[in-house]
Formats: C-alpha cells, structure tokens, sequence
C-alpha cells in the first residue's frame, strides 16, 4: 500500500505541475463564471465551485506532501554522500534534524565564514558551542574508495 501510495503521489504531482492542468482549471472557472447569470448567482452556483476546489485541494495537500517528503529525503541523502566524499564539515550531516534556533545559529556561523572572516573560525566556535568533535567519516569514506579503486586495479 506505500508503495503503491507513494506511485500515485509522484505521478500526480507531476501531472499536476504541467501548464495543461493550469488551464484546464482555468477554464473551468471561467465557464463556472459565465454560467453565473443563467443560475442568477445562486448559492447552488456558489456551491458548486466551493465545494469542488475544496476537495480538490484537501485531497492534494496530502499528495504533494508526500511527493515534497520522499524528495527532500533525496536530495537529503545526496548532501550527506557528498559531504562524506568531500572536504566539507562532517557536522553539516544531519542538520536537518535541529531545532530552529540551531539552525539559526549554524547560519550565521557560516555566513561568518563566507564573509571572509574565516572559515576554521567559524567551525571551530561552532565545536565548542555544540561541545561536538566529530569522527572523521571522510577520511574513512576516502579509505573505502582508495581501497575500492585498488581492488578493481588488482
């Protein structure tokens, strides 16, 4: 059933998402709103759009969620392979699970960084900060792959 769920979530976000369907939804108003005067703008009339563009955006609220989540999860994944593969901080692994204001915090330290005022500087107050020295996984990581590499050589 997730799987299947899930299918379903990805293929109608994208049908979604294409201009057609925007049109097509265009459309659909603008007839419901020539139709006006020959229902003399009843609240049939009314409810009738109400109605259908409620659903249509319950029942969508829960797709595309779905759809953002499994992709933000992706994307999550890809950051983290090239962060271990990389010369950049290990701690940026998994900071997606902070709070808003460590978030807030890391930001700003990396700002600082950016800014010029030094990139080592800004890590390692983050360290103290977090009291965290984390195992280097990038040089394990570099391990793997040299390894890897010798053994397909061999």
């Amino acid at each position: 059933m997730k799987h299947l769920f899930a299918r379903f979530a990805t293929k109608t976000s994208e049908w979604a998402g294409k201009p057609v369907i925007f049109i097509l939804a265009l459309i659909a108003v603008i007839i419901w709103a020539a139709l006006g005067p020959f229902f003399d703008y009843s609240e049939t009339w009314q409810l009738v759009i109400n109605t259908g563009t409620t659903i249509v955006t319950f029942l969508m609220v829960f797709v595309l969620q779905n759809a953002q989540t499994r992709d933000t999860r992706a994307i999550q994944a890809k950051l983290n392979e090239i962060i271990l593969t990389s010369h950049a901080e290990n701690r940026f692994i998994g900071i997606e699970n902070l709070d808003e204001e460590e978030l807030k915090r890391l930001d700003e330290l990396v700002a600082k960084a950016a800014k010029g005022r030094g990139e080592t500087e800004a890590c390692r107050t983050a360290e103290a900060e977090t009291g965290q020295s984390a195992p280097s996984k990038k040089a394990e990581a570099r391990k793997r792959r040299v390894s890897a590499k010798q053994g397909k050589q061999r």
